[in-house]
């Protein structure tokens, strides 16, 4: 067997992974941050972008003041967002995210980039799915690739490797209780 060969059958299973995060439950952005911190933990590079998110969550916090191997970028405003008829700004900005993300990835400058509320983003069309899957489709093998949000699209799914569905049984809004820093944000 040639050197060629057997570093070839090492790269298909030593590649970098793409995961998605999805369903209607609460905590998809939360694993996602769980999976950065444990790639932290060995050493990686962390970039994250936040889609349709403009607020310092206590994930971006958090990073600011602890973790200087991750970098978290929001591609979105502090407010709402349209599903029928989204601000031209609110397409603008996660078009200017999904560039980010092209780049990011063609530099090769982290070993995992995580696209948060990505799926809702395309869900929303400010992104064309097709875009989506193209960078899906072009990630370098090493890097993996993690994609939250609800409404994750058949053919996203197809193209992960891992699919996790968080799926909400109960919700503390239901009962009352107001979002709460530390839990919500």
């Amino acid at each position: 067997m040639s050197n060629d060969r057997i570093a070839e059958t090492l790269s298909r299973f030593n590649r970098g992974l793409v995961i998605v995060l999805t369903g209607n439950g609460k905590g998809k952005t939360t694993a996602a941050m769980g999976q950065a911190l444990r790639a932290l933990g060995h050493g990686k590079t962390v970039l994250v972008i936040q889609f349709m998110k403009g607020r310092k969550y206590g994930e971006v916090l958090a990073a600011e003041q602890h973790l200087p191997g991750i970098t978290i970028v929001q591609s979105g405003l502090d407010s709402f967002v349209m599903r029928d008829n989204p601000a031209a700004v609110d397409v603008e900005l996660a078009k200017q995210g999904l560039e980010m993300a092209r780049e990011a990835l063609a530099s090769g400058s982290h070993d995992m980039v995580i696209l948060d509320e990505i799926n809702v983003a395309v869900d929303f069309r400010l992104i064309p799915l097709e875009d989506l899957l193209e960078l899906i489709r072009s990630k370098p093998a090493a890097v993996d690739l993690i994609l939250t949000g609800r409404y994750a699209s058949p053919e996203v799914l197809e193209l992960a490797d891992t699919v996790s569905e968080i799926q909400e049984i109960r919700h503390h809004y239901s009962k009352g209780v107001k979002e709460r820093a530390g839990i919500e944000y």
